[in-house]
């Protein structure tokens, strides 16, 4: 019975990674893409070509190797992206770029078309048939060196064009928002070039956080203070006992002092340990002509 059901529970995962891997590749987006480059990045054979820029959406690792990107509706498994190259595994919120140069043989991120002769890009699952994301070429509003891409990475419908801007800078493998703007720290040293408002700002929020702790213990205590009292009056109502009469601080005090006292050895009785007391002791004989003291004992043989 063991055994069957270990071979039902590899059954459902072999059933189930397929489809597993493919929910995995459906948090890739298209991202940005450049059509023609005379004068913005290299590969690393020195050329400069169109490229296509890939983005993970999700906060995992995926692997998009089996995977296909065509120019062709016609035909979605025009580019199989090469299985077992471990730099198709693109880890999470992070970008991969790949050169439309038609030259496929230079390597995995090399593809089999270009993008002048292009009107659109499709982004294919391992399926061969699963459109996972496609954007249309608007070449009419491409110049050289300008890129398209999303506003935010990732950010915008599937297979459209919304969300999407003629880019005011190309941004290979990066963010395509954010990278130019200007660091908070640097906004606040411009502000505040001296400190005074950061310096006053941290002492406020530190006064602040102490008076907020004064109150909210000064409200427990006063809370704890009436639900005791309250448990007494019930413990009073319930046993029939008379209620005890409040008590200042200051009696408990006074007794307990009082009691610590008595219970020291210095403190015993009111005669200090550090006075010499001699009494006088009237006796009928001086003990210094007493005979004990002047007899001896008979020696005996």
């Amino acid at each position: 019975m063991k055994k069957l059901f270990k071979i039902f529970l590899l059954l459902g995962f072999l059933v189930a990674g397929p489809g597993l891997n493919a929910q995995s590749q459906n948090d890739m987006r298209l991202n940005e893409f450049l059509v023609i480059n005379t004068d913005d990045f290299e590969d690393d054979f020195g050329h400069k070509g169109g490229w296509i820029e890939l983005f993970n959406s999700s906060y995992g690792t995926v692997n998009i190797g089996g995977c296909y990107l065509t120019n062709d509706p016609a035909n979605l498994t025009k580019y199989v992206i090469p299985k077992g190259d471990v730099l198709t595994k693109i880890s999470p919120r992070q970008h991969i770029l790949f050169w439309a140069d038609n030259q496929p043989f230079r390597g995995t991120f090399h593809i089999n078309f270009t993008l002048e002769d292009s009107r659109e890009i499709i982004f294919v699952a391992s399926d061969g048939h699963t459109i996972i994301d496609r954007v249309a070429i608007p070449q009419e509003k491409l110049d050289t060196n300008v890129s398209y891409g999303r506003l935010e990475d990732g950010v915008g419908n599937l297979t459209g064009t919304e969300g999407w801007q003629v880019m005011d800078r190309t941004s290979p493998s990066t963010n395509n928002a954010g990278v130019d703007a200007v660091p908070p720290a640097v906004v606040i040293k411009k502000m505040d070039p001296y400190g005074v408002i950061m310096a006053v700002t941290a002492m406020s929020v530190v006064f602040l956080s102490l008076i907020l702790l004064y109150v909210m213990f000064k409200n427990i205590g006063k809370y704890n203070i009436k639900k005791s009292r309250a448990r007494s009056e019930v413990a009073t109502a319930t046993t029939g006992k008379p209620k005890v009469a409040n008590v200042s601080a200051e009696i408990y005090a006074a007794i307990a002092t009082a009691l610590h006292a008595y219970n020291q050895d210095s403190e015993a009785h009111d005669i200090e340990n550090t006075i010499l007391t001699i009494n006088k002791v009237t006796r009928n004989y001086s003990p210094w002509s007493s005979k004990i003291y002047t007899l001896r004992e008979t020696p005996q043989k």
